[in-house]
Formats: structure tokens, C-alpha cells, sequence
């Protein structure tokens, strides 16, 4: 059982199955209105049949994309690498959007602009909507909508200073044999949401995954760095762990800053002794990881190189990098 013990502002303290943990979730502040299907109509308002295909088997995709208050206006990271990405997530489960890119991208700018966000998260989902019933979506239409909400940092406001404290997760990452890892599947997500609730019921901020071959895959919803040494590596796609976009952004970050970043495949043993650990992620951005089944990595804070990447990476995304505009787009 779930019980709220407070409430602060947008947060909720929870305890878990009558445990002393406390998890900080984040409230989602609802905005004025949702693009769906080739329109906006007021958030209450965009509704679903309880028999669409997706809801019953998790066939779709979706991006999670932040834009954020930048100095020469509202901004939004990665834009088109994001659309890219959520057509060819598309692509692999086999779902036709029937909508070009450009409208895609304009319907994301403008759920932004008209719900007067200056800063938000948002959610583009494709999915299976009501037809005929079964594994094999014959005679399904395809549904798109974009949601633009606020939305603060996923993992509270205390983890870029602070770090997170995580377990290596019970759950592995499903087999890339079994799914596919360079996209977003709905589907997918429940084997991170396991990961998820497991850690926080005992006491931890998130998980580490293992893939196949006891090899680290990733976090529950985020890409995973290791540092030893002032060399950086990375769990290679193959693990399982998703080709994520601020992955690729901390590998450039990093490159900039003087550190090649390797892929290749993180043992247990590896995990637990490495110098620094960070994840990255939209939601999560970059965030150092300080202790691993309560045993401190490093020295227990946030390292030296994980803080330069997270700087930069601040920097960029906020319009005050002389490279931001190669990675920002204006929403209006």
C-alpha cells in the first residue's frame, strides 16, 4: 500500500508498503490543451477508447523532449533528432504515422507555445487506437497526440548537487533479442517500471540494470557512464540499453572537454569500482550516481569530470553555449 505522509508544493511524500522510505514525485501540472489526431482540443477533453490496441498489448512509441526558457526565447533541445528518432521507433513496431515530420514538429512547437510554457516536458505517443482485437493490429488506426506540461527535475532538485543513490536491480534489461533497444516501446517500459518500484520500496532513488551475460544494460529509464581513471565508457547498444539522445550529447560534451568515451560491455566488479558514475537522460538530464547498494562510489559525491559534463551540458541546453544554437530550436 501507498500512503501520502505529506505534501509539499508540486511533490508528494510517499511511503511504501508501510516502510520508512520516502520518494519525492514529481506532480504533473496540467496544461490547457492536447494535439490529437491533427488537433487541439483541452487536455480533459483528449480521451481514448479503453479497447485501443495499445492499452491492451503496448503497441506505440513515444519521445520524452524538454524545452526550456532560453536567453533568446523558449527553446527546445534536439528537436528534430527527437522526431527522427520517434519515426523510426515507428518504423520498427511497425506503426505508419500519418503525419509528415513538419507536422509533427510544428504540432510539438506549438503545444509549447499555445499552452504559454516558457519551459516543459513534452510526450509525442503513437499508438494503436480501437480495431479489431488480438496480437496482430489488422484494421487499427493509428493515433498521435503531443502533451506539453511543467515539469521539474525527474530524479527531485537536490540530485544535480547531491547525486542519487541506486541497487543493482533484480530485474535484467529485457534481451535486445526480445525487443528492440534503439527504440521507444511503449511495451518496453514495463520492465523499467519493475526496476523502478523495487528500488525506490527499498529506500534507493533508482536501479541499475544487467542485460545478458551479467553486463550493466542501464539505469530504469536512463543511459548509464562510468568513469575510471579519466577514461569514460559506456554499455554498447548491444546490452540492451536504449540509444539514448543525451547519451549522445554527453559523448560530445565529453569529447569537447578532452575524454574519448569507449563502448564497452561494465561488469558488477567494474560498477563497484569505478571513480565516478553518471546517468543521462531528457528527463533526467545528467546526474551523478554516488553510491551503489549503499556502497559509495568515489568519494560519495557528484566527480570532477561527471560535474564538467553536467555544467556543459547545463549550458548548452539553456542558450548559453557558444554551440546551443546547433542543438536548440526557437518554438515561436
Amino acid at each position: 500500500m501507498q500512503k501520502i505522509f505529506s505534501q509539499l508544493n508540486n511533490s508528494i511524500f510517499y511511503s511504501f508498503n508501510d516502510k520508512k522510505v520516502y520518494y519525492l514525485l514529481l506532480i504533473m501540472e496540467k496544461s490547457k490543451l492536447i494535439w490529437l489526431n491533427g488537433e487541439f482540443v483541452n487536455w480533459e477533453d483528449a480521451k481514448v477508447s479503453v479497447m485501443s490496441h495499445t492499452l491492451h498489448y503496448g503497441t506505440g512509441v513515444f519521445e520524452g523532449i524538454r524545452a526550456r526558457n532560453c536567453k533568446n526565447g523558449t527553446s527546445i533541445f534536439r528537436l528534430n533528432d527527437h522526431v527522427d528518432r520517434l519515426y523510426n521507433s515507428a518504423s520498427a513496431y511497425n506503426l505508419d504515422i500519418p503525419y509528415d515530420k513538419d507536422v509533427i514538429t510544428q504540432a510539438i512547437k506549438d503545444s509549447v507555445h499555445l499552452n504559454e510554457l516558457t519551459s516543459a516536458y513534452i510526450r509525442p505517443l503513437v499508438f494503436f487506437g480501437e480495431g479489431e482485437m488480438g496480437l496482430l493490429p489488422n484494421n487499427v488506426p493509428v493515433n498521435v497526440s503531443v502533451a506539453a506540461w511543467s515539469w521539474g527535475a525527474y530524479l527531485g532538485d537536490e540530485a544535480g548537487n547531491n547525486g542519487v543513490k541506486v541497487c543493482i536491480s533484480k530485474w535484467k534489461r529485457i534481451s535486445p533479442e526480445s525487443f528492440i533497444p534503439t527504440a521507444k516501446g511503449v511495451g518496453g517500459y514495463m520492465n523499467s517500471t519493475l526496476a523502478k518500484i523495487d528500488a525506490v520500496n527499498n529506500g534507493y532513488d533508482d536501479a541499475i540494470m544487467f542485460g545478458d551475460g551479467d553486463v550493466v544494460a542501464e539505469g530504469s529509464g536512463q543511459n548509464l557512464f562510468l568513469i575510471k581513471n579519466s577514461k569514460i565508457t559506456t554499455p554498447p547498444i548491444e546490452t540492451g540499453a536504449l540509444g539514448g539522445i543525451t547519451r549522445r550529447t554527453a559523448i560530445e560534451i565529453a569529447s569537447n572537454l578532452g575524454y574519448e568515451t569507449i563502448e564497452q560491455n561494465i561488469s558488477k566488479e567494474d560498477l563497484l569500482n569505478a571513480d565516478e558514475l553518471f546517468f543521462t537522460g531528457t528527463a533526467t538530464e545528467v546526474i551523478g550516481v554516488v553510491s551503489v547498494d549503499g556502497e559509495n562510489i568515489g568519494t560519495g559525491s557528484p566527480g570532477i569530470i561527471t560535474n564538467a559534463i553536467r555544467k556543459n551540458y547545463l549550458e548548452i541546453v539553456n542558450g548559453n553555449d557558444p554551440i546551443s544554437e546547433n542543438y536548440l530550436t526557437l518554438v515561436k
